[in-house]
């Protein structure tokens, strides 16, 4: 797959994941498919990671995706603790919230971090590919889009 390609990939993804977290009474497979695409996350973002550092793009990208890759790690260690359930009779600062609630919103904020991350990512690595930050526009003025070289 062409970098470009694993890195726009990353995004849509995560926001399966998304549909998938938030699929109310799921089908019993649901969860483990969720399972299976973040371990697949992890593996797209280590790809991606390993692939940019040896290209020429700016540091700011190859940061971009070594945090993503980091983040990635974090999504999994969260999700299994939710996975098998830790916390859940574990009360925190208050009655009705638990530890386990805590662990599912951090999974949430992460997963947020993510898919910010892997489109900003994305797009900077296709504007920079294509060359696009080597010449301006006119202010006013939305440019056509630049036909693709084969």
């Amino acid at each position: 797959m062409k970098l470009w390609a694993t890195l726009y990939s990353v995004t849509w993804i995560v926001f399966v994941e998304f549909l998938l977290g938030t699929w109310p009474n799921p089908p019993v497979f649901v969860p483990y498919l969720h399972l299976v695409l973040g371990f697949g996350i992890v593996l797209l973002t280590y790809n991606s990671y390993r692939r940019l550092k040896g290209t020429a793009v700016p540091a700011r990208l190859k940061r971009i995706a070594r945090a993503t890759y980091g983040i990635s790690i974090f999504m999994v260690f969260l999700g299994l603790l939710l996975w098998f359930g830790v916390g859940s009779g574990w009360a925190f600062l208050f009655p009705g919230f638990t530890v386990f609630r805590l662990l599912l919103f951090l999974h949430i904020v992460n997963a947020i971090a993510i898919i910010t991350q892997a489109a900003a990512l994305a797009l900077a690595y296709d504007m920079w590919e294509d060359r696009e930050y080597e010449k301006g526009s006119t202010p006013g003025e939305v440019p056509a889009m630049p036909r693709p070289q084969p």
